[in-house]
């Protein structure tokens, strides 16, 4: 099975940096942003190319829950991860959509985003 392609987009680039890093280490293939505006163009680009849309919520650009309702409505069977220290819930996006969307609270441990990613992916795959 090949690699699942996750499109990170965090804004503040050590953190950038350290969670691609992780992601790689974990089999993943990423490719990293650090706008929201760079990484919702790359989607315009090869909208088939990406499973999951990993997205901060505080993006200085656009947020990260609005970003993801964008690039839904690019390729709807993206699944997507919003991670903040500010609390989301899933239920702000659309019924239909909630099930491919999960959210994870910053800081979080390696693992917990590990689970996290390999959850949705399970998902996508029902």
């Amino acid at each position: 099975m090949a690699a699942a392609r996750i499109l990170l987009v965090e804004d503040e680039l050590p953190l950038l940096q350290l969670v691609q890093k992780y992601l790689e280490r974990q089999g993943f293939e990423v490719d990293p942003h650090s706008s929201s505006v760079s990484a919702l163009r790359s989607l315009e680009q090869a909208p088939d190319r990406y499973d999951l849309v990993m997205a901060d919520l505080g993006l200085s650009d656009i947020r990260g829950d609005e970003l993801l309702m964008k690039m839904l409505e690019i390729q709807p069977n993206l699944l997507g991860l919003i991670c903040s220290g500010s609390e989301f819930f899933v239920s702000k996006f659309p019924p239909a959509l909630q099930h491919r969307i999960a959210f994870l609270q910053k800081p979080f441990v390696p693992k917990e985003l590990a689970e996290a990613i390999h959850r949705l992916l399970a998902q996508r795959s029902r």
